[in-house]
């Protein structure tokens, strides 16, 4: 698998280029339009204890992750252990984070999640999980919009609010099943969701989770997301900014939205862009903005650190479990 990361296609070479250049392009729009003087200021005011007060935090998020994945993939039938689950889940951090790969984390996860799993199996767990992480997210910012109206323009509580809306319908479309299989019918059967493709295999396991499951997911989410937000409120407290905790609740649904879109490597630029306009509207200038965005950032590093750590001193030592196709040889 590594080899095919070190040896993309030509195509996928000018494809993570372009996304190096749009990185690089608009973090130097943000750089060059602040001040270099204010810049400094608020970084040497930063609590540096505070801040590395943070870091327990996310690795609980990430333990409550791999919790989260692990009851969906017991629920698919999979035998999978927590010990797997937690160390893909940091290996696929430490991907997201630092590789200019247009796999992504949660690809690497269903390339090496083990003979104990399909592959549908675990792009399909991989889903609801996913699934039930973004509609808590969002939930809470439904929750912390009416509070939030009070220092946001009405413009953005309603396109906050509608983007909200738009995300707890999908997620309810996709995991109702019987509406989206019936649309998808009329597509060509290679794309539909037929239960004999590998397409409607991997839907299976989405639909056929349960609402239990999903529940105890669900609650995951809301201590995982809960605690994201607590940390990165407690990063904004390090910075001496007086930035709310239901204005934190808003802003962190709308980054993870906007970095769906992969025209960045890691969303570098388009993270900062969007924390600095959202919190601009907060009474937060753009320095400090900026900052604030670099070290929420900063955690997910330090996650990905750890994760690349993990994976490479698995495979220095030969502990790094098998993968279905290695299984097989």
């Amino acid at each position: 698998m590594l080899a095919a990361l070190a040896a993309p296609p030509i195509r996928q070479r000018l494809a993570n280029f372009a996304r190096i250049v749009i990185s690089v392009g608009l973090l130097a729009v943000l750089v060059t339009g602040a001040d270099v003087q204010a810049l400094w200021r608020t970084l040497q005011a930063a609590n540096v204890w505070l801040y590395l007060a943070c870091i327990p935090i996310s690795t609980l998020g990430m333990f409550l992750r791999a919790l989260r994945w692990h009851v969906t993939l017991r629920a698919s039938g999979t035998r999978v252990s927590f010990r797997r689950a937690f160390y893909l889940c940091y290996v696929g951090a430490f991907f997201n984070t630092f590789l200019p790969s247009g796999l992504g984390g949660d690809v690497v996860r269903v390339l090496e999640i083990g003979p104990g799993a399909t592959s549908q199996q675990a792009t399909g767990t991989i889903l609801v999980e996913r699934m039930a992480g973004f509609a808590v997210l969002f939930g809470l910012a439904a929750v912390a919009l009416p509070f939030s109206a009070a220092f946001l323009p009405p413009l953005t509580v309603w396109l906050i609010g509608a983007l909200t809306a738009g995300v707890l319908g999908a997620t309810a479309l996709l995991l109702e099943g019987k509406l989206l299989r019936r649309v998808m019918a009329r597509l060509p059967r290679a794309i539909s969701l037929a239960g004999d493709t590998w397409l409607g295999q991997t839907y299976n396991v989405i639909t056929q989770v349960g609402w239990r499951v999903l529940g105890i997911a669900a609650l995951i989410s809301l201590i995982f997301n809960g605690s994201i937000v607590f940390s990165n409120w407690l990063v904004t407290r390090a910075f001496g900014l007086d930035v709310p905790l239901w204005g934190v609740a808003v802003v962190l649904p709308i980054i993870a939205a906007t970095l769906l879109v992969p025209i960045s490597i890691s969303g570098f630029g388009v993270r900062e862009g969007v924390v600095v306009a959202l919190l601009l509207q907060m009474g937060v200038n753009a320095e400090q903005g900026l900052l604030l965005s670099l070290a929420w950032y900063g955690l997910d590093v330090i996650d990905g650190l750890f994760g690349g750590v993990i994976y490479f001193v698995t495979g220095l030592l030969g502990l790094r479990p098998q993968t279905a196709e290695g299984a097989g040889k």
